[in-house]
């Protein structure tokens, strides 16, 4: 039964949550979560998602489905491995996958965070089937996570959203490449706020930007420290196209968070994140794929109409630290 709410629906919860856990794996996995997603060229959707073995450590594993929803074929071993021995960076894992095609390479680019000794820096690879993988290395030091390619260049650079963790907050940056690996002119996107807000303590990226005619989209996780642990849910703000680093509007309140039992209750209670994103032919209807609980995989459904028109109304271009 579901409850009736006063809040404004934008995010629609699949009935048949979750769609993919554990259980679903041909090799033994503890947890199965935070997946990115992307539309191949037959029109099926990939979801490469973060398994954690029983050691704790993570590799990526792509799953399949023509619909998108069901009958997903899982590959019989993982897609991408930890490789220490060339990626020390990768000694303790990779974990939290974003897809990005880049038309211009005509290549996937997949941002992960690759765990070390030294914590959780972002690392690039490229491919063009999900079998193998070109990796260009660490490109953000530790402490650097929840991080994604545009789809093109502004201003002649590739661009990448990530977001590092410091003595003066934990907030999304934007930095700038001429060729995937050396990377500066590092901006800041979006602060976390100050204070009792739901996203005062800490914000990351959750999908890749989505671009509209109005601009960059984006779907943040917000994070609140709480007497029971860290609260996470998600919100949404939108950027100038040519500028990403200019905020047009940021929404006050958060749109989604942890409700259903699956999202309240694993290895990791009240949390829903975000890392891929599907667009229907109407290309309004988004497909978001998450990770529920550090548990297992969820879908929603929204529309970017909606989150427009509800940022209109509910959003301004700085909000109060």
């Amino acid at each position: 039964m579901t409850r009736k709410r006063g809040h404004e629906q934008l995010v629609r919860r699949y009935e048949g949550n979750p769609i993919l856990t554990a259980e679903d794996w041909p090799y033994p996995a503890h947890t199965v979560f935070n997946p990115a997603a992307t539309k191949l060229a037959d029109g099926s959707t990939l979801l490469l998602c973060r398994v954690e073995d029983r050691r704790g450590i993570s590799h990526l594993c792509a799953a399949r489905s023509y619909d998108g929803v069901e009958g997903w074929a899982v590959d019989p071993e993982p897609t991408l491995r930890p490789d220490p021995e060339h990626y020390p960076e990768e000694l303790w894992g990779i974990e939290d996958p974003r897809i990005t095609f880049v038309e211009e390479l005509g290549k996937y680019a997949v941002a992960y965070t690759a765990f070390s000794r030294g914590g959780p820096g972002v690392a690039l690879a490229l491919t063009q089937d999900f079998r193998t993988f070109e990796r260009c290395g660490l490109v953000m030091q530790p402490d650097d996570k929840d991080a994604a390619l545009l789809p093109r260049r502004i201003d002649g650079s590739f661009v990448l959203v990530h977001r590092p963790a410091t003595d003066q907050g934990a907030h999304v940056w934007l930095s700038f490449s001429p060729d995937l690996r050396n990377w500066g002119g590092h901006k800041l996107m979006l602060a976390a706020r100050k204070g009792a807000w739901w996203d005062a303590n800490k914000v990351g990226l959750s999908p890749p930007l989505i671009e509209t005619p109005r601009g960059w989209l984006m779907l943040y996780h917000g994070v609140r420290h709480t007497a029971a642990g860290a609260l996470y849910r998600l919100g949404v703000a939108l950027f100038a196209r040519d500028e990403p680093w200019v905020c047009l509007a940021r929404g006050d309140s958060w749109i989604f968070g942890p409700e259903a039992i699956y999202e309240r209750e694993g290895d990791v209670g009240n949390v829903v994140f975000p890392c891929g994103y599907t667009v229907a032919e109407d290309r309004d209807t988004i497909r978001l794929y998450y990770g529920a609980a550090d548990t297992s995989v969820a879908m929603a459904t929204a529309s970017i109409s909606e989150l427009l028109d509800w940022l209109d109304r509910n959003g301004a271009a700085s909000a109060p630290g």
